[in-house]
């Protein structure tokens, strides 16, 4: 613990209390900054997205467990809905269903308000840390050191000094600008141009539906549409559908539904048309992953770090943004750990490799679709149609069912679907010969609250 060093964190969010949680070992003092009021497990004006569905991967999960013992009961406790994927979930990848099997992954199904309203209970719990509402306007300090962060409120705008200030305010997040205010210099970006639509509805969950055996369904098909249904606090059904490059879901319900009969899962659209709706649908939108790339900096002021959404934000129709943020949060504490004297350089090259990881997985996946602009290199296009392959054949083999959707979960690397036994599965059964459409089948294994 540095005794009487002061951090401050730019952002309330899951990335932004992760951070504020692994300062708290190392610092004697940790303010979280939210412009938002803060109240339960209220949807917060700055996350719109909260309003739709949200997927926690098994790696995010697991990271979390390691920095709050507990949270997955905690979570059950609160009403969201846990179950191993594959045997109380169904995913359907390419326009097929993934074929039921172990894989030793947790899913935890809940809202994103309930989620951020547990971790933001159990970081404010934690010694030296608070939370205060305000709005960061700005850096003080020069291109080598950030010492303060200006922050205005009711009171007017006033300097917070700290020895390390945290941006975790998301995609919007105005690091550069701020940055280049002190002559510092700024990340390159890299992004592509998606233009994911999606719309949100709840509807009345009730005993027996889809067999009483499943209760998360994702969905994701070759031609850019998608969705999901998951079951969460208070007995409801949280349906997302989505679709990219414009072709986006309508929120009239009648249209609502008949979107859903063009999506891979027929299990979808029977909710949509069994279940009592509980609100009306919403829309959102996302335009573009985006990548800043820090870790390519030459050098960066010290006292002052990105992360979560700021640093990259992903397309979130593959539910990368919780765990990766983990992830991150994870590397700071293993810097932090070390005494690093150049901190921020030892955290962006350790947080770079954990967002290639997942940025390739995502990036290669959208360049399968030829309407997304971007390089496509010899590579990608091999990749993709590997990728391809494996979908159908994870579509009737279970161990290649369970290898991809460990490393679509983050807990296994892309290498493990290169591993020779795998190979040798996807090469034969990923051929397209083999791999019909079956139809949904009861799954033996119950969720549990």
């Amino acid at each position: 613990m540095n005794e009487g060093r002061h951090a401050v964190v730019l952002g309330a969010g899951i990335a932004g209390l992760l951070a504020a949680r692994v300062l708290s070992e190392h610092f004697s003092r940790v303010t979280i900054v939210e412009r938002d009021v803060v109240t339960g497990a209220a949807v917060r004006r700055g996350v719109p997205q909260a309003r739709h569905l949200h997927g926690l991967l098994d790696r995010g999960r697991t990271i979390i467990e390691q920095l709050y013992p507990g949270f997955t009961s905690e979570m059950a406790d609160r009403g969201a809905t846990t179950a191993e994927a594959l045997v109380g979930t169904r995913w359907y990848v390419g326009g097929l269903r993934v074929a039921p099997t172990s894989t030793g992954l947790t899913s935890v199904m809940a809202t994103r308000p309930l989620l951020e309203s547990v971790l933001r209970q159990r970081t404010l719990a934690t010694p030296g840390v608070r939370l205060c509402e305000g709005i960061a306007r700005g850096l003080i300090g020069d291109a080598d050191r950030v010492r303060a962060v200006s922050i205005s409120g009711g009171y007017g705008a006033e300097a917070h000094a700290t020895d390390l200030v945290v941006d975790a305010t998301g995609r919007g997040s105005r690091a550069s600008v701020w940055l280049a205010a002190l002559g510092a210099r700024i990340p390159e970006e890299e992004r592509l141009e998606v233009d994911l639509g999606y719309a949100s509805r709840l509807f009345r969950w009730t005993p027996g539906q889809l067999g009483g055996h499943s209760s998360v369904i994702i969905s994701t098909g070759a031609n850019g549409r998608g969705g999901g249904a998951i079951r969460v606090e208070g007995d409801r059904w949280h349906i997302t559908l989505a679709g990219m490059l414009g072709d986006h879901p309508p929120t009239d319900p009648e249209e609502f539904a008949d979107f859903a009969t063009t999506i891979a899962a027929p299990d979808i659209h029977e909710l949509i048309t069994t279940s009592e709706p509980l609100d009306e649908a919403v829309p959102h939108r996302f335009k573009s992953p985006v990548r800043r790339r820090f870790e390519r900096l030459s050098a960066v002021p010290q006292g002052f770090l990105v992360l979560g959404d700021a640093l990259c934000s992903f397309n979130p129709l593959y539910a990368q943004g919780m765990a990766v943020a983990a992830q991150q949060a994870l590397a700071l504490r293993d810097c932090l750990a070390a005494d690093s004297t150049d901190l921020p350089a030892q955290f962006y090259a350790a947080a770079g490799k954990v967002v290639d990881v997942a940025w390739q997985l995502a990036a290669g996946a959208d360049l399968g679709h030829p309407g997304v602009i971007g390089p496509r290199t010899t590579r990608t296009r091999l990749t993709n149609a590997y990728v391809a392959r494996a979908h159908r054949a994870a579509h009737v083999d279970p161990r290649v069912a369970r290898t991809f959707l460990r490393v679509a979960n983050l807990v296994e690397p892309p290498t493990a679907l290169l591993h020779p036994q795998i190979a040798g599965r996807i090469l034969l059964r990923g051929n397209g010969r083999t791999a019909a459409p079956i139809e949904p089948t009861p799954i033996l294994s119950q969720p549990t609250r």
